[in-house]
């Protein structure tokens, strides 16, 4: 087995309210991750390795402490029309009725000015307005900033939740809401057009994109050769086999028969259809696989054994979690995990 890529969390300037998927500054390295005289070294000792870097992109929002937020905050209508700027409704309730995804309304207060702005995740975390073709150009501008820095790989964060539409119409269940956000047409779009602008021009450039709720038909048109979208997805249906009434961190056994399925189902869609995805059992997000599939208890190693070779022989690019988090939710390293080939 050979390392071709080492994916790093993101180590950018942030306020860490999110592990630093809360970006301030997509151009500078937090200090208490390094120096970019630090993260070139790195670059340069891997290479020499043969081992190329893999950055974690948060491209649907970013930081409230971010300077475009702060600007927008200030008045200006320029940065203003960064982000889903809305009035409240005529009753005076908040524009729509989405959730976050972090829980609690999707909506916060902008300012003093009676106005809310737009949050799937963390209130910390604005979603930008990727209709903004100013938007979808300073994205551009930060991707060919780290590919002139020699990184080879991008990993894009919840990339298919940035087609929202402009109308942000109510939704009329948990259902029908992520439907109206996840995975719409336009997100192709973007992605074509962001792949064409950069990562695109350099055929040794890897991307990841994180899928979130999405489909077979959905990552087969992202990864599919000649679409001018991504190399692999991330998906998590398999990982869902044992949330109790859909809730992640619940303690019940995992379904086996519907893993089974979940993996047969997307490896024969993705094979049939020319997509291509990730194959892993751990991430940053996730609790860990060994506690939940195998028996850390009285057989760990031969779960470990058992988890590594089912993934393995699996069709897709396998990737391994170095690090992770503490007791308490904290990243205890911002490297994330590595792609292998064989």
């Amino acid at each position: 087995m050979h390392v071709d890529f080492i994916w790093f969390n993101p180590f950018f300037v942030s306020p860490q309210h999110d592990n630093g998927y809360d970006i301030a500054d997509y151009y500078r390295i937090d200090p208490r991750f390094g120096t970019m005289a630090d993260f070139e070294a790195l670059v340069a000792g891997l290479k020499a390795a043969g081992i190329g870097v893999m950055l974690d992109m948060v491209f649907n929002h970013c930081a409230t402490a971010h300077p475009w937020f702060q600007k927008a905050l200030a008045g200006d209508p320029y940065y203003q029309a960064f982000f889903y700027l809305r009035t409240a409704k005529p009753d005076g309730s908040l524009p729509n009725n989405w959730q976050s995804k972090f829980g609690g309304p999707a909506w916060a207060e902008f300012g003093d000015n009676h106005q809310y702005y737009l949050h799937l995740y963390d209130p910390s975390q604005a979603d930008l307005n990727w209709h903004n073709p100013a938007v979808r150009s300073e994205l551009q501008k930060i991707v060919r900033f780290w590919m002139h820095k020699g990184v080879k790989g991008f990993r894009f964060d919840v990339l298919n939740v940035i087609g929202k539409g402009d109308d942000l119409v109510d939704s009329t269940s948990p259902e029908q809401e992520n439907q109206l956000y996840t995975d719409t047409p336009v997100v192709r779009q973007y992605l074509r057009e962001l792949n064409q602008a950069t990562f695109g021009q350099d055929d040794a450039t890897i991307t990841v994109g994180e899928m979130s709720s999405t489909s077979i038909a959905n990552s087969i048109a992202y990864t599919q050769p000649g679409q001018h979208g991504l190399s692999i997805v991330f998906t998590f249906h398999h990982l869902k086999v044992d949330y109790q009434n859909g809730q992640k961190w619940t303690k019940v056994p995992y379904d086996f028969k519907q893993l089974k399925n979940v993996l047969t189902t997307w490896q024969t869609g993705m094979d049939q259809g020319g997509g291509w995805s990730a194959l892993f059992w751990n991430n940053h997000d996730q609790p860990w696989a060994l506690n939940r599939f195998g028996d850390s208890q009285h057989a760990r190693i031969k779960s470990a054994e058992m988890l590594a070779t089912s993934m393995h022989l699996l069709r897709g690019t396998p990737l391994h979690l170095y690090g992770g988090r503490n007791w308490h939710g904290k990243s205890q390293l911002p490297t994330d995990v590595r792609l292998c080939r064989y």
